[in-house]
């Protein structure tokens, strides 16, 4: 536990008291750190993030210095004197409040004000107190785009069963998980199996049976969701339109993934039986028949 010596009676400026309480605290959490378990909070580009200064039962605060540590160290707001200050020059001027529970309020939130804070807190009898938070911002998921990839026979009979591959994609967004859902039955969800590329491509075998049966698509990250909804039986009884695509679009969705893998597989096993072995002794183990005596 940290003390701050407190001088009573003496008479110095009021910016003189401050500038050495702010140097004293410092100093002592640098020497003597008290730090609480960090708190992970999550906030959307736009909205805003609050940041709760906790502190022991039975503990008041006298002082309390609000920094930011990562990706730079920024003094953002300070309590003294039963005064609030956010006045800092800092790339959150302006963006912070200091509520009277000493919890910091930053708004409205942007994609680079992820990063690591600090809440020094001093009660009355001089001890110190110190909790970081980590904070995450996130964007706003879009809607995201579902394409129908359907695969047409070649014979004009009607359809008994129809496969179709369903492509969903979200653009300019990252952190986020890609997930479906079957509409209009008790069970929601669908098959592991049935699913592909990091869940974004799903493939179902539809049946007369289906033909109001639909399908979300739904992307999401920890703070936003959305989805986009289609029919694919719509599109079984169509030949390939615009808007429509056949197995042969489906191909190049699948077929460079498989590509993707088996190249993948060709180059572990190259390398594989000359790997940690410099590349002379590989060489010498690998085709010691290109060798050819001396005449």
């Amino acid at each position: 536990m940290c003390w701050i010596l407190v001088v009573e009676g003496a008479r110095l400026p009021l910016w003189s008291m401050a500038v050495w309480s702010l140097w004293s605290l410092l100093l002592c959490e640098a020497l003597f750190p008290v730090v609480v378990t960090s708190v992970q909070v999550q906030g959307q580009v736009g909205g805003s993030a609050l940041l709760v200064a906790e502190r022991p039962p039975g503990f008041q605060v006298r002082e309390a210095i609000w920094r930011c540590l990562w990706p730079s160290e920024e003094l953002l707001a300070t309590f003294f004197r039963d005064s609030l200050e956010t006045l800092y020059h800092s790339r959150f001027l302006g963006r912070t409040q200091l509520h009277s529970n000493l919890s910091l309020e930053l708004r409205p939130l942007e994609s680079g004000d992820s990063g690591n804070f600090s809440v020094l807190l001093v009660d009355k009898e001089g001890r110190a107190w110190t909790q970081t938070l980590q904070l995450k911002v996130y964007d706003a998921v879009p809607r995201p785009v579902v394409q129908v990839f359907i695969a047409i026979s070649g014979d004009a009979q009607p359809l008994k069963t129809c496969q179709v591959f369903l492509s969903c994609w979200a653009p300019n967004i990252s952190d986020i998980t890609y997930s479906w859902r079957r509409e209009g039955t008790l069970d929601l969800g669908v098959e592991p199996g049935d699913l592909f590329m990091d869940r974004q491509l799903l493939s179902v075998s539809l049946g007369p049976g289906d033909k109001g049966v639909a399908y979300s698509c739904i992307v999401s990250n920890p703070v936003s969701w959305d989805l986009a909804t289609v029919t694919p039986w719509e599109s079984c009884h169509q030949e390939a339109a615009p808007g429509k695509a056949s197995y042969k679009d489906a191909l190049l969705v699948v077929v460079p993934v498989l590509l993707l893998l088996i190249l993948a597989g060709l180059s572990a096993w190259r390398w594989g039986p000359c790997s940690g072995k410099k590349k002379d002794a590989c060489a010498d183990e690998v085709a010691p028949e290109t060798e050819n005596p001396l005449v």
